[in-house]
């Protein structure tokens, strides 16, 4: 700026109906929501400038184009409609363009202490700018929060972020100032709030939950690892012993998956996030890490192995992102200073099981282009290796021959974009039920399975096949 001036910074009450003398008399005056431009007006005072930002992009065109005029006022006036003010993104951003010497700030009515319903005091409040909302694909907070909004902007956007995490029935709480004789807060709920009026500003969520956030679970998990009021079974747990544990949880939410059963998922989803934050809690009692390093460490992953989305790299389909993903992953541990640089191959686990294996190898060589340049020659390779099995010299001989055979069909997979792990998955799920009907016969009728023929069994085989396909 090419002068010092003075910014006053009001928020709406009755301190600043005291220095109404002072604003009139200032060089820039400039407002932020329906409520501050009509408490204006109805003093008489018109704002050159009225902030209407609808995303944080726009702030900073706004902004930008306020710092010319802010440098030719000797004194500038914001009059928001926040309070407390220093949650206003607006007030930030101008109080950086001068001397904290020059900066005043007159606080505002506290919006909450007319907001009659209570809230559970026991959990957390958050204020917020609805601006730093606008463009977010998460709310940055939970529903164990109490969440002021204040000037939420577009309400039919900002119900669609919310609903990620709030219910229909959840209650919520408007402030509107389109009925100026009578404003205040109005109890509604998430699925009248696309029919809100334009004119609200704020929007207040009461907790609707104790137990919902990662932060409530670690709570948890940290209680039961305590030392003295903790359980002794999760006491004595360390990173070893939990290892079949993750084992069997993931296994039980591949097997939800392969069921379709979404109950069952919810439920094994919540199993397996129990491993990792027991795992995170004995780091963090062994001081080797914590749970946000866990988080901070794949944020930043994601993020940077996807500069298409975070950034402005161009890619031509899902190809070239796979192959941007391994070129980084290369750049990362160079970065990092890994004197002995990893394999492609060597990420993908010894301990997996054979045929996801082959699969994570076939897909990490394909990435650097190392595969067919169609699926022709892959079902070909299939026709070779099953010759090979045929005129094998040997029972060793066709044991390797039978491996590679199973190698190339796990390609044939790969291709057309199926799980080699979950088809098989599938196929043993028919068999064992098909087999069952065949059991169920037998025991029904009062045979032996070993006394029926192949051809009874064929049969209900296939009715069973019918039955269920």
């Amino acid at each position: 700026m090419s002068k010092t001036s003075r910014l006053l910074i009001f928020g709406l009450g009755k301190a600043a109906e005291t220095r109404l003398q002072e604003i009139r008399n200032s060089e820039l005056i400039m407002s932020r929501g329906w409520r501050a431009v009509r408490w204006l007006k109805e003093h008489g005072i018109t704002p050159q400038v009225e902030f209407t930002p609808q995303t944080v992009n726009e702030l900073s065109e706004s902004i930008e184009k306020t710092r010319q005029q802010m440098a030719k006022a000797d004194s500038t006036v914001y009059v928001t409609s926040f309070a407390p003010l220093v949650m206003d993104q607006i007030t930030d951003r101008l109080g950086s363009m001068v001397k904290d010497s020059m900066v005043e700030m007159v606080e505002g009515e506290n919006l909450l202490g007319q907001l009659t319903v209570p809230f559970n005091n026991n959990l957390p409040l958050m204020i917020l700018d609805g601006l730093i909302l606008r463009g977010r694909h998460h709310p940055p907070f939970s529903r164990d929060h109490n969440i002021l909004i204040l000037e939420p902007g577009e309400i039919s956007s900002l119900k669609d972020l919310l609903s990620r995490i709030y219910n229909e029935a959840d209650p919520v709480y408007l402030y509107s100032d389109s009925a100026p004789q009578d404003p205040g807060w109005v109890r509604s709920d998430f699925s009248q709030l696309e029919k809100a009026d334009e004119r609200i500003c704020a929007l207040f969520i009461p907790a609707v939950s104790s137990d919902s956030s990662l932060e409530s679970f670690e709570e948890i998990i940290s209680h039961l690892r305590a030392p003295e009021d903790g359980c002794p079974w999760d006491k004595k747990q360390t990173h070893e012993s939990l290892r079949t544990y993750l084992l069997e949880e993931t296994y039980e939410t591949l097997d939800a998956l392969d069921r379709n059963d979404l109950e069952a998922l919810k439920e094994e989803l919540g199993d397996l996030l129990l491993q990792i934050l027991l795992h995170s809690e004995i780091a963090q009692e062994k001081h080797e890490f914590k749970m946000a390093d866990v988080l901070q460490r794949i944020n930043q992953k994601i993020v940077y192995r996807h500069p298409h989305v975070f950034k402005n790299w161009v890619v031509n389909g899902e190809k070239d992102v796979m192959q941007n993903w391994e070129s980084l992953k290369v750049q990362e541990r160079e970065k990092n200073g890994e004197e002995q640089l990893k394999g492609m191959l060597d990420g993908v686990p010894l301990s997996f099981p054979a045929l996801a294996q082959a699969q994570a190898i076939q897909q990490r060589a394909a990435r650097v282009g190392f595969d067919w340049p169609d699926i022709a020659p892959v079902l070909d390779k299939v026709v070779e290796e099953l010759e090979e099995v045929k005129t094998a010299a040997d029972e060793t001989e066709r044991a390797k021959e039978l491996g590679d055979l199973l190698f190339a069909i796990v390609n044939v997979i790969r291709w057309y974009k199926v799980d080699a792990e979950s088809a098989l998955r599938q196929t043993n799920i028919k068999f064992r039920n098909r087999f069952k009907a065949i059991e169920e016969f037998a025991r029904k009728n009062g045979k032996e399975m070993q006394t029926m023929t192949l051809d009874e069994m064929d049969t209900i085989w296939e009715q069973a096949k019918k039955d269920s396909p």
